[in-house]
């Protein structure tokens, strides 16, 4: 059809007025046409100049990006098309790509939608060629929602099967106090068989009464190691949203930073400036990280005892490395024997009097469903370090700076 308009116009001078108004019914059939094809499109599509300003768009567009104005209002707008957005990672991203002259770039952003569920989106820009020349830009939206929570159930699933040897270690714990139940059950029983055959005589004072202390107290530690067993298998209910680690901690850094300082103890942070985003639940991360914070400040406060010139040190580093966003968290205190290192994350296992057993197991487990992974190196009257990988959401592809059009 483009090829037929140019040829025609042309020959526009000696077209008929009846050739015209035929011509001009041609175009706006292939017009239609063509806005329907973008209408009909499953990916959202903006199409914006050099300058980023709104062209052209689709509807589907408008109804997964958040505009603070309908995009029919702002078509033909000096202002750029992120001024209208009101995602502040998807405005920073697109405000970046004109910044930068990036042609060709893709993110991923979480959004929350109306209703409070959380959106997975893909957002493109990739140039706009016309005839072979760079004739503007198009933004694609793409949902994701769907195939993101298809990939946190697999990995929800593939963690269940860690509740085999949960369910293999609770078993071992009820043992013993069941056989304790059972011993004193059957004394007692033997006792009033006793007293049944020598005229209802029953036996000395406290006798029975003893044995049913017993069955009672272990009754109760059943009772405890059930209550345990469910905390430790509990589904982790995440929200996973993007979200900057480096922000996150900075954050709760502001919030304990002074009750470590009130123990003498100085507190380093070093944010990896990176600006990376990586799937997190913000309230399960916080967990995560104050679990462990509180755990260093015990082993800081059992070594340097409060003493502000003994040179105790907590210290949270971030990095980026080969698509991992690192998070090191480390102390000089009092740290860890072989024994304890090596069962940190087991159901039930602490070294404090008063200590559950369940908050490491608790931080394993979240960060399993952020799919990260931790390692702890300890070494016993020198510090613990904790290092905590989170994997970063692949780009769909690589930036391209237009000079190398």
């Amino acid at each position: 059809m483009r090829g037929y308009v140019k040829r025609v116009q042309q020959k526009a001078e000696k077209l008929s007025k009846e050739q015209v108004l035929a011509l001009l019914e041609d175009i706006v059939d292939e017009n239609e046409s063509l806005y329907s094809v973008l209408e009909s499109l499953s990916t959202g599509l903006l199409i914006i100049n050099d300058d980023f300003q709104l062209l052209r768009y689709n509807q589907i567009a408008e109804s997964w990006l958040p505009f603070s104005e309908h995009l029919e209002d702002i078509l033909g707008s000096e202002k750029a098309i992120w001024e209208y957005i009101e995602d502040e990672d998807i405005a920073a991203f697109l405000q970046r790509c004109l910044e930068k002259n990036v042609t060709n770039s893709s993110e991923e952003f979480s959004t929350v939608t109306s209703g409070g569920s959380v959106r997975f989106l893909t957002v493109t820009i990739a140039p706009l060629i016309n005839e072979g020349e760079l004739n503007g830009k198009m933004i694609l939206v793409r949902d994701i929602t769907e195939k993101k929570n298809q990939d946190i159930l697999l990995h929800r699933m593939e963690n269940l099967a860690n509740l085999t040897n949960l369910a293999a270690g609770m078993a071992h714990e009820i043992k013993n106090p069941l056989g304790a139940i059972s011993i004193h059950i059957q004394l007692i029983q033997k006792a009033l068989e006793k007293a049944r055959e020598n005229n209802d005589i029953l036996p000395g004072k406290k006798f029975v009464e003893d044995h049913i202390d017993v069955v009672n107290e272990e009754i109760d530690h059943l009772n405890k190691l059930v209550m345990d067993f469910l905390l430790a298998v509990r589904p982790v209910k995440a929200q996973l949203e993007l979200k900057e680690p480096d922000k996150l901690i900075d954050g709760l850094i502001s919030f304990f930073k002074p009750e470590f300082n009130r123990e003498g103890i100085e507190v380093i942070y070093k944010p990896s400036e990176s600006g990376k985003r990586i799937l997190l639940d913000e309230k399960l991360f916080r967990d995560v990280v104050m679990n462990i914070s509180q755990n260093s400040l015990a082993a800081l406060k059992s070594k340097y005892n409060g003493d502000a010139e003994a040179g105790a040190k907590f210290c949270i580093s971030n990095s980026v490395r080969e698509n991992k966003f690192i998070i090191t968290i480390a102390d000089n205190g009092c740290g860890m024997s072989e024994e304890s290192l090596s069962k940190i994350f087991e159901p039930y296992y602490t070294t404090k009097a008063n200590g559950t057993g369940l908050g490491m197991t608790m931080v394993y487990k979240i960060i399993k469903e952020f799919s990260g992974e931790i390692i702890v190196d300890s070494k016993e009257g020198e510090g613990t370090a904790f290092t905590i990988t989170f994997p970063i959401p692949q780009k769909d592809t690589k930036l391209l700076s237009s000079d190398n059009r």
